[in-house]
């Protein structure tokens, strides 16, 4: 089992979320997050006036799934979020050792 963890921009969420669909991926958790990294922050308006902030906001998307879909999940995910620019996110693959489903107990593939 695998855990991959997507920073992506908010601007693609919804072109990822239909290429996760298609390879039939449906269950992620999706959070707000704000990072820092070459791009330096970006200039955002709030009530009409524009200002500089020092971090990015992005979404961070965590899915898990078994060995065999993730490189179709990576695939999906880098193609629908690329837009060519600096920023456009990171990929992050992880080992997992166990998985727990709290309700019955199961674990690890039956517990997704």
């Amino acid at each position: 089992m695998k855990k991959i963890e997507a920073i992506i921009r908010l601007s693609r969420f919804e072109s990822i979320r239909d290429a996760l669909a298609a390879i039939d991926v449906n269950f992620f958790t999706l959070s707000e997050v704000k990072g820092f990294g070459l791009q330096r922050g970006e200039q955002l308006t709030y009530r009409g006036s524009v200002y500089d902030a020092d971090y990015i906001a992005r979404l961070q998307l965590d899915i898990v799934a078994p060995l065999e879909k993730v490189d179709a999940i990576v695939n999906a995910i880098s193609t629908a979020g690329r837009t060519g620019k600096v920023g456009d996110g990171k990929i992050i693959v992880y080992d997992l050792d166990r998985i727990v489903r709290i309700r019955t107990g199961e674990e690890n593939e039956s517990a997704i």
